[in-house]
C-alpha cells in the first residue's frame, strides 16, 4: 500500500512538472513566434525554478538545428521572470 501510494505521488509530481514545461514553452513561442521550419520546442529544467529551452528547425530530427536557445528562470506557477538572452519576438 505505501508503495503505491509513492508511486501515485511520484507520478503526480511528474504530471505537474510536464504542465510547467507546458506553460514555460508556450510563453516562449508566445513571445517568440513560430520560426519557419518548425520542428521541436525543447524545455528541460536544470534545478529548481531554472529551465533551458531549445528552439529547434529543420525538416526532420537528423537535420534539425538550433535556433533560439534561452535559459530562463520562472516562478512557481511556470511565468517566466527572467530570460537569457532575452526573447524578442522574429516571426
Amino acid at each position: 500500500m505505501k508503495q503505491r501510494v509513492e508511486n501515485q505521488q511520484a507520478e503526480g509530481e511528474k504530471q505537474a512538472g510536464q504542465q510547467l514545461q507546458t506553460i514555460i514553452g508556450e510563453q516562449v513561442m508566445h513571445a517568440l513566434g513560430q520560426p519557419i521550419g518548425f520542428h521541436l520546442l525543447q524545455v528541460r529544467k536544470l534545478w529548481e525554478d531554472r529551465y533551458r529551452v531549445n528552439v529547434f528547425v529543420g525538416p526532420d530530427a537528423v537535420s534539425a538545428t538550433v535556433a533560439h536557445s534561452f535559459f530562463l528562470i520562472t516562478d512557481g506557477e511556470g511565468n517566466i521572470v527572467n530570460a537569457n538572452p532575452t526573447i524578442t519576438k522574429h516571426y
